[in-house]
């Protein structure tokens, strides 16, 4: 099985002599890429008993202000927060313990990690700002647009933005649980051309090289499927952050979908964007074409509100582009309302598409499996034209 795997990733690298200096992207050079969110997790910048890894964030710092007197525009998602404040008010289990250390440490935590930034990127002259979002921030249209434009007006600034989820006050329920989607989040909001995930790891393995000494390291990913997924390991290698692989590539589906390259780096190296594009060690996921915003934001969307089911017909119908009528429905699950996002899932459970709901679920439970002069029998009036419209809905 890795052995098949490898040679699969071996026969996805281009061959060098068929690409041209615009297709190499490895190191994400700011002469072909305007945009760039990095995101840096608590395990690079801080030390295991919580202290800030100041050499090598000056590293880092080092190659954002060279990076932007070359012309590339920056954001940062920062981690780190937590295990700040945990040190400071000497919680156990790096402030992790129970949700109200953690959004205590975060609280704490986040006027440090503020500053460190603020103190590094000012010796090169350059400004920061910090921004604190929530899931929600994100998830609702209104919001988002809101923070796409702050981010905007702060990069046209020239400011670099540190962003970094929240904690003190995001619950279990309302929160992004790991940079990494956040990051894959910003960089849409951004209109970033690409976002770096400086991680523990140097990227995608055909399986999780602790464990698999055969374990062999992806360069790049064209779509990111089933046997893409099936390499993904769960668990964050420190131990101090909240992601893993499959956070990973949640984030390179967000991002890619959007438009935008997603690439996995090592961070446990001095300057470790100008490692990766000295050595190309690291995995690229090559975005897709880029979709229109109000689409990039439904594909992107975490959450959802509930979920129809479509027959064969219907599901072949949507990848054609074509909107989702009340015959095609098999089943509806969820408690929504008409203007909610909902997922569409074809016969084997897949989902295969998000949109906006133009039936709430009790209207829609009545109506699935009839075709649509039959419709207004049952709900009187005039019908809507669809129950999920091609207008309102993305393919995933």
């Amino acid at each position: 099985m890795v052995a098949d795997l490898t040679r699969s990733a071996r026969a996805m690298v281009p061959q060098t002599e068929a690409r041209t200096p615009a297709d190499d992207l490895t190191g994400f050079p700011p002469g072909i890429l305007r945009r760039l969110v990095i995101k840096v997790g608590s395990a690079l910048l801080v030390e295991p008993d919580g202290a800030v890894r100041r050499k090598w964030l000056e590293s880092l710092v080092g190659e954002i202000a060279q990076r932007r007197a070359q012309g590339q525009q920056l954001v940062v998602v920062s981690s780190g927060a937590i295990a700040l404040g945990a040190r400071r008010l000497g919680l156990s289990r790096g402030g992790r313990a129970t949700l109200e250390d953690a959004q205590a440490a975060a609280a704490v935590g986040q006027i440090i990690l503020s500053q460190v930034w603020a103190d590094l990127l000012a010796s090169h002259d350059i400004a920061a700002a910090q921004m604190l979002v929530t899931l929600g921030d994100l998830e609702d249209r209104r919001r988002y647009l809101n923070a796409a434009a702050t981010l905007d007006r702060l990069i046209g600034l020239g400011v670099v933005p540190v962003v970094n989820e929240n904690d003190s006050v995001a619950t279990e329920e309302i929160r992004f649980g790991d940079n990494d989607r956040l990051a894959a989040r910003i960089g849409q909001a951004a209109r970033a051309d690409a976002v770096v995930l400086l991680s523990d790891i140097d990227g995608l393995y055909t399986a999780n090289p602790q464990v698999d000494p055969d374990a062999t390291l992806i360069p790049l990913v064209e779509k990111i499927d089933a046997r893409i997924l099936a390499m993904a390991d769960g668990n964050s290698a420190s131990g101090m952050g909240s992601g893993g692989m499959i956070s990973k590539l949640q984030a390179a589906r967000i991002a890619t979908g959007a438009g935008t390259h997603l690439a996995i780096a090592s961070g446990r190296v001095e300057s470790p964007l100008r490692h990766w594009a000295e050595t190309g060690r690291g995995t690229l996921f090559r975005a897709s074409a880029r979709r229109r915003g109000r689409k990039d934001w439904l594909a992107g969307r975490l959450t959802v509100k509930g979920r129809l089911s479509v027959d064969a017909g219907a599901a072949d119908a949507l990848r054609q582009g074509r909107s989702l009528l009340p015959a095609g429905v098999t089943g509806t699950s969820g408690a929504y309302a008409r203007g909610d996002v909902i997922d569409i899932a074809d016969p084997d459970g897949a989902v295969i598409a998000r949109g906006l709901a133009q039936y709430d679920s009790q209207d829609a439970e009545r109506i699935i499996g009839k075709r649509s002069e039959d419709v207004a029998a049952l709900l009187g009036g005039t019908p809507r034209a669809a129950m999920v419209h091609r207008d309102h809905m993305v393919l995933l």
